[in-house]
């Protein structure tokens, strides 16, 4: 009974632990309340590139945000509407409707949640190093990309007139972000630089570009409902494509995005219980009448350099991003976009690796790993879709290791004067891209024995190639009317030899 009583009063266990949640919470409260007020405008925008009303993406951000701080692997992630997933739905938007497009985030989460279930939090290690630099190096400078039109005052409903006084705010902004530090580290300085900002654009009245200008903030709470979309097969066929797409996009986005504050942070997640949080969010976050979203970088950054390292962040930031757009929608609608274009300029030089691009690390890096990065780097930025951009850097990658790793294959050899027979000493990996040198390496016609020993003890034997390669050597000896015998193969190897050989060959 007594234990039972214990039990009843003991304090809720929270999710991930305690930590996750407590550790100086008012930094990371004050941490979400900058990311919620970042998370605004670009919502809005992800809403107008999909194009469907502001307030899918909005109550999206707010949704996945607070769901993901509960279900999520990695403490102090952000996860919201994004970029990329709108690109993935404007067709499908498009040409069926947004009822399509909440049934393909329904969809999209709960194959998230299988693949989290598969275990695909562990193709992370396939990532290389120099694939995550460019990937972190793209991100920077499409953030600032996107700042651009917001610096120049080049949009259609833009004031050019205002364009200096814009850009004072900015350098206004960004002298407040870098230099209160200096003075004192007690409330964030972009929260600080957004409210002063929105105070004097407000006193002043000025005619600066704001927050309402990117659209309309929705002013009631979303109702669950299911996607208005016939239940048939042909629905599934139309879904299938960008269903697919989504949870593979979003969790690429979201994994890179989990390890990167892994590093930077010196911490672990769980991959997979990452996976599977998306999921439950973007089913949720559908149901709710919201688009697909996944792990911001961006935010994620503004989360980090703030201070916001807990689950506590992220659940502030979809709180506060929900009590801002419905109780301080006027407030937030007069805010100036030059103060968020200054936090996210200054999210954007502190996410570059510059190291990376410095003529000293240049000297001294391998060509092929400086070309994977640039290629990541460009291709992203090209596409304005990271997910195209690791894609390549990873295709590229398995193209250099394959080249290399082909090349260091090496076939010495001695005579044994007793036994009368020449053993060939095999070294390195033997598969599709190294069989062709294994084979050129031998000297047929001067062997001298009628008798050779080839020993793959220090060898191994991958895929059905290096077999055809190993029958063709003992082919070519035997025209000469020399004997082979394989030696040393080792249980997985003399297997796949005993299994495929004489059965695979070319052209057949």
């Amino acid at each position: 009974m007594t234990s039972q009583l214990a039990a009843m009063t003991r304090a809720p266990r929270l999710p991930g632990g305690r930590s996750d949640w407590l550790t100086d919470p008012k930094t990371n409260l004050l941490s979400g309340l900058v990311v919620a007020l970042a998370l605004i405008p670009e919502a809005i925008s992800f809403s107008i590139i999909a194009g469907v009303d502001p307030k899918v993406g909005l109550y999206a951000s707010f949704s996945i945000a607070i769901i993901i701080s509960i279900a999520g692997g990695r403490p102090g992630m952000i996860s919201a509407a994004t970029g990329a997933m709108a690109l993935v739905v404007v067709p499908l938007v498009d040409e069926h409707g947004v009822g399509y497009l909440f049934a393909a985030t329904v969809l999209a989460g709960a194959l998230q949640i299988g693949f989290g279930y598969l275990g695909v939090g562990g193709l992370m290690r396939f990532i290389p190093r120099t694939v995550m630099i460019g990937f972190v190096n793209a991100l920077a400078i499409l953030i600032f990309l996107a700042q651009i039109p917001h610096i120049l005052l080049n949009g259609d409903d833009a004031d050019s007139s205002m364009f200096w006084l814009n850009l004072a705010f900015i350098a206004i902004g960004l002298g407040i972000i870098y230099g209160l530090p200096r003075v004192t580290k007690a409330i964030p300085s972009p929260l600080v630089a957004i409210v002063v900002l929105a105070v004097t654009s407000m006193v002043f009245d000025l005619r600066l570009p704001t927050v309402g200008d990117m659209g309309e903030l929705p002013s009631s709470l979303p109702m669950f409902a299911l996607p208005d979309v016939p239940f048939s097969f042909e629905t599934l066929r139309i879904l299938a494509p960008f269903v697919i797409t989504l949870a593979l996009v979003g969790l690429l986005e979201s994994l890179l995005t989990a390890q990167l504050l892994d590093d930077l942070t010196d911490s672990d997640s769980d991959k997979n219980i990452e996976a599977r949080g998306q999921g439950v969010a973007n089913v949720t976050t559908g149901l709710l009448g919201g688009m697909a979203g996944c792990a911001m970088i961006g935010q994620s950054m503004i989360n980090y350099r703030t201070g916001g390292r807990t689950r506590l962040s992220t659940l502030a930031s979809g709180v506060f991003l929900l009590v801002l757009i419905l109780v301080f929608g006027d407030f937030v609608a007069r805010i100036p976009m030059g103060a968020l274009v200054a936090v996210m300029i200054m999210v954007s030089v502190s996410t570059f690796n510059w190291a990376s691009v410095k003529p000293s690390t240049l000297r001294v890096e391998p060509r092929p790993e400086i070309v994977v990065m640039l290629a990541t780097v460009a291709v992203t930025v090209l596409t304005h879709n990271l997910a195209y951009g690791v894609g390549a850097g990873v295709m590229l990658s398995a193209v250099f290791f394959a080249r290399h790793v082909a090349h260091v294959v090496s076939v010495t050899s001695t005579v044994d004067p007793v036994a009368g027979e020449r053993i060939y000493d095999v070294k390195g990996e033997l598969f599709f891209a190294s069989s062709n040198d294994f084979i050129h390496a031998f000297d047929y016609d001067a062997v001298g024995v009628d008798r050779i020993e080839i020993d793959m003890r220090h060898a191994r034997v991958w895929d059905t190639s290096a077999v055809v390669a190993l029958d063709a050597v003992v082919a070519k000896f035997a025209e000469r009317g020399i004997s082979t015998e394989l030696v040393g193969l080792n249980r997985h190897a003399e297997q796949l030899h005993r299994n495929t050989s004489g059965r695979s060959k070319p052209g057949h």
